[in-house]
């Protein structure tokens, strides 16, 4: 990663961890249709460049809680989350976000590309992941391929497939 950029020193070439995402949902029959747009790095900056895929929008938070214990909660894009709710939920106590440092060396993305998807590189299981059961209900979520310059569309049911076959254990958490 160059220091103080948004990208990675390979932002022109397909990381091996998206290589490997790719290789999965292949081997799996699942279809992840793609598209590219610019860097977005907010829900606020997605909504300026719609991608036309089918699905629910969704962001991510990183966090981390007073043990070091890491999680990734993606919830429906436009969901306000409750963060002092949100320990219980998710099965935690006090919660704060996670660093870019963290968040790298864990999921092996940048702020910004944060996704569900990311999980691919969690190989250590050191993240514990929860899915809004929103997300985990309806028909298409669309999400980051690990990059924050496209989004790809998959049916919920085929994203936890992917994360299964991953070894992520998913939490559905109701946020309602």
């Amino acid at each position: 990663m160059r220091k103080g950029t948004a990208v990675p020193d390979d932002s022109n070439e397909i990381s091996p961890g998206r290589a490997r995402l790719y290789r999965l949902a292949a081997e799996l029959g699942i279809e992840m249709p793609e598209v590219s747009h610019p860097a977005v790095f907010t829900v606020e900056e997605a909504e300026a460049h719609p991608h036309g895929l089918p699905g629910l929008d969704t962001k991510n938070l990183f966090l981390k809680d007073a043990k070091g214990q890491l999680f990734l909660l993606t919830a429906r894009a436009d969901r306000r989350v409750d963060m002092k709710a949100l320990p219980a939920i998710i099965g935690s106590k006090r919660l704060s976000f996670g660093s870019a440092d963290a968040l790298f060396d864990a999921l092996g993305v940048l702020p910004g590309s944060v996704t569900p998807l990311a999980m691919i590189n969690d190989t250590a299981h050191r993240v514990s992941f929860s899915l809004d059961r929103a997300l985990a209900e309806a028909e298409h979520v669309v999400c980051h391929p690990l990059v924050n310059t496209a989004s790809v569309s998959l049916r919920a049911a085929d994203l936890l497939r992917l994360l299964a076959a991953m070894g992520v254990d998913v939490r559905i958490a109701d946020l309602d």
